[in-house]
């Protein structure tokens, strides 16, 4: 399958606070929103569905003030899922994306975060399926690929995961809805045009900005390099 390319596609880059300074974490995520940031991405593990624990609601409710306009991006990584999300929703989450594999009904799941005011999106690792798309494109705002297997920050991206990306793309653009296409793990300055040449539209970065000494240096060499 051939990669898609779109000049008129809108790239959105997400930098993950999972590689930001916690000790100073509010003013780690102004300083990414002046950087030129999208989307503030929230990485959630709770060392059940991944073998990391990462941050929950609060700290969430805490980054809120900091973040004005800019949308707060929750990927939850656990496992099971329901139960967290409406604390998620009156933390500040604007988007909540979670695994198919962490919940009973996958279609209430979804619902369930569109009744708490978010838009609901879905997550698949490298070796899960698409198949999940099939019953539920038509009610997701956004679909995330994962691009390492999920639990920790750094990694090297997969490059097999590219034709399922661009699968995804070709699924978007049949349906004719808007949906977010984001990609997360090891998308880097070198190699997130091929991540968009295959048909993504939103980047996670993690280690790739906050490793930077100059976010908005960083952010501005993925856009010159997105073209």
């Amino acid at each position: 399958m051939s990669p898609i390319s779109s000049p008129t596609r809108t790239y959105k880059i997400a930098p993950s606070i999972l590689s930001a300074d916690f000790a100073r974490l509010g003013e780690e995520v102004r300083a990414v929103i002046a950087a030129g940031a999208d989307l503030i991405h929230f990485d959630v593990m709770d060392y059940h569905y991944v073998p990391n624990l990462t941050i929950g609601p609060m700290v969430c409710a805490a980054i809120k003030p900091h973040v004005g306009t800019t949308p707060i991006d929750v990927h939850l990584m656990v496992k099971p899922v329901d139960a967290i999300i409406p604390e998620f929703a009156k933390a500040g989450a604007n988007i909540i994306s979670f695994h198919p594999e962490a919940s009973e009904h996958v279609d209430r799941t979804i619902a369930l975060i569109r009744e708490c005011g978010c838009k609901p999106g879905l997550v698949f690792n490298p070796a899960t399926p698409l198949s999940y798309l099939d019953y539920t494109l038509d009610k997701l705002d956004l679909v995330l690929i994962m691009s390492v297997n999920p639990g920790f920050g750094g990694q090297k991206f997969i490059d097999g995961v590219l034709p399922k990306i661009t699968e995804v793309r070709r699924r978007i653009e049949a349906s004719g809805r808007d949906v977010l296409l984001e990609v997360d793990g090891g998308v880097k300055i070198d190699n997130i045009a091929k991540v968009a040449a295959a048909g993504a539209d939103t980047f996670v970065a993690g280690s790739a900005i906050y490793g930077a000494e100059d976010y908005a240096a960083a952010i501005s060499a993925m856009r010159e390099a997105l073209g």
